[in-house]
């Protein structure tokens, strides 16, 4: 394990020296199928991470394959990247933009960090004012520490109130499952595709986390109620806008580590790795296209779809096959001439976390003592998470009652807009999370009179509710025949980089039931040889310098599993050329 792990270190540093490049033009194989008489059309229904990621795949692999495969993509709205949108305050560019939906993705996200390296965005650290943080349980401020994030916490204090334990904290149900290390072989070229999320989860024993909530297989591993109520709970509430006694210890896990290891963010906005995944595919993109319906056109041998969209002729081409990448139960979408897909989709319900984003600027330094129940010059936190404390987790005060819900999730000074030597003014960005509208009424309340200068607000189907379950039941990832829903992965885990797994898996599929072959089956030691004897060349080692992210996915996979001398010579080339 530690020589794999040095090794994947080492892979990593590779990934990092790349330049950007997404051909191997040298070590294509043609494909040897009969010629093609008809391309194959693919319709894929959204352009967030699902749906964009789709696109790149499907062109790469054709690419691959040397394939002619025709995609439409098909968005509703007038920009690409769904949840991943972004705000500048007052409308002003200059300023820097504030992401409205998840901040950050983490550092060990393969998919997205390869994509951000290939397509020369820049990586950086989620930004906060460095002042302090502190946990509000709807009465009172429980907790301050130094620091603008959570993790921040004084290692002093955290020792006093949660133990030595604490200081070197890691999800404890991992070890129950260690599922970490199973969820790696998604990256593997050779895995075989899950035809059903249950499938896939049966891989990694998943069933012994979503069936149990996070807060009792915290409790089951040791952990005081202390530290859930203070570290964890804050944490999971500003992530998923739920409550370890609510989640299931499998989406908890994932929240611990999407916010404890590495967390990382674009500048300018995550939505810019989905708009390249389209700009370097050869999909064609549909913008302000509301897709209505879709319509099963034969049901005998092989299926063919059509779809109805807003502002467009009456049906569209008809397609081979379709991909829902957006939560169907509120796309609006109705599938026509077969209603047993349709039920199937809405099978069983998945019901989303409705999440509101309020975000502002303010000439106040720090959220207003009085409404917090501090004294008037007390110093008051500008990174606020919370908890429901008492409020029903089986802790001895769990008999308190009358304490109210916290009236949001978070609230964070971003980084201060103004200064008083430029501008005769301070001000700061400010974003809170919340379950509910925070009303302009509360926002004064909170910040004082006359000291909010821009609001703006918006809100959307967050997260899907991941509460305990006993049944480990899921929808469909193909329903009918030629029809697709990456979405299906969204009540399993919901990540960015889960759903451009999820639309890698259908690629897959879809291109072993068209050619019997999938992404990335080519003669792997053919392609190994030929790379080897290419980089051994002293006068071509630049080729050396530009394997690219689809070559990196099914080759450099290849690679990791068994040739860690080609990438020693790969090191060589690029450290001595």
């Amino acid at each position: 394990m530690r020589t794999q792990q040095r090794f994947t270190g080492l892979l990593a540093l590779v990934f990092s020296i790349l330049p950007n490049a997404w051909s191997l033009a040298d070590l294509q194989v043609p494909f040897s199928s009969d010629v093609e008489t008809q391309p194959l059309r693919i319709a894929i229904i959204g352009a967030r991470a699902g749906g964009s990621s789709a696109a790149f795949w499907v062109s790469k692999a054709a690419e691959r394959h040397e394939r002619t495969i025709h995609v439409d993509v098909y968005e509703q709205s007038n920009y690409i990247g769904g949840r991943s949108a972004v705000v500048y305050p007052q409308n002003n560019e200059s300023l820097q933009a504030i992401e409205l939906g998840a901040p950050t993705f983490a550092g060990f996200n393969k998919n997205m960090m390869r994509a951000v390296k290939e397509f020369n965005l820049t990586l950086s650290r989620p930004y906060g004012v460095k002042d302090t943080s502190g946990l509000w349980n709807g009465e009172k401020i429980t907790v301050q520490a130094r620091g603008s994030g959570w993790r921040c916490y004084d290692q002093v204090k955290t020792l006093w109130r949660y133990g030595v334990s604490s200081l070197d904290w890691t999800p404890p149900c991992d070890r129950e499952l260690s599922m970490w290390r199973l969820f790696e072989t998604v990256y593997s070229p050779f895995g075989e595709p899950w035809t059903q999320i249950e499938h896939f989860g049966s891989g990694m024993s998943s069933s012994t986390l979503t069936s149990k909530t996070f807060a009792n297989c915290m409790r089951s591993e040791g952990v005081s109620e202390r530290f859930i109520q203070e570290f964890v709970e804050p944490l999971i509430r500003s992530s998923y806008g739920q409550d370890t006694d609510k989640i299931n210890a499998m989406m908890g896990e994932v929240s611990m580590r999407m916010a404890t290891e590495n967390p990382v963010t674009v500048e300018g906005g995550i939505f810019q790795v989905f708009e390249q995944f389209l700009n370097r595919s050869s999909a064609n993109v549909h913008l302000n296209h509301k897709v209505t319906g879709v319509r099963l056109l034969s049901a005998d041998g092989k299926a063919k779809w059509a779809l109805s969209v807003d502002h467009s002729p009456p049906t569209t081409p008809a397609y081979d096959h379709v991909i829902i990448a957006a939560p169907f139960a509120s796309s609006g979408i109705a599938i026509i001439d077969s209603p047993n897909t349709e039920a199937a989709l809405r099978t069983p319900p998945v019901d989303y976390i409705r999440r509101h984003i309020t975000l502002l600027t303010t000439v106040a330094a720090q959220p207003d003592p009085a409404y917090f129940n501090l004294p008037a010059r007390a110093r008051v936190p500008t990174f606020i998470a919370t908890t429901r404390d008492s409020m029903g987790h089986g802790g001895k005060d769990s008999c308190v009652v009358g304490m109210q819900e916290p009236e949001f999730d978070s609230l964070q000074y971003l980084y201060q807009t103004k200064t008083a030597n430029e501008h005769g003014i301070d001000e700061w960005a400010v974003k809170i999370t919340s379950k509910g509208r925070i009303s302009d009424m509360r926002l004064v309340r909170m910040f004082g009179e006359e000291m909010i200068t821009w609001v703006e607000r918006k809100e959307w189907d967050a997260y899907p509710k991941a509460e305990a379950l006993e049944t480990n039941n899921y929808p469909l990832i193909s329903p009918a025949n030629g029809l697709w829903y990456v979405n299906a992965f969204e009540p399993f885990i919901s990540t960015m980089e889960t759903e451009t797994v999820a639309s890698r898996n259908i690629i897959e599929m879809i291109f072993r039931m068209e050619f019997a072959t999938g992404m990335c089956a080519r003669d792997m030691e053919l392609e190994y040889a030929q790379l080897s004897s290419t980089c051994a060349e002293s006068s071509a080692r630049s080729k050396c310098k530009g394997l690219p992210m689809m070559e990196d996915v099914c080759f450099y996979m290849y690679l990791d599993l068994f040739h860690h001398d080609l990438v020693s010579s790969l090191m060589s080339a690029m450290l001595y050329d």
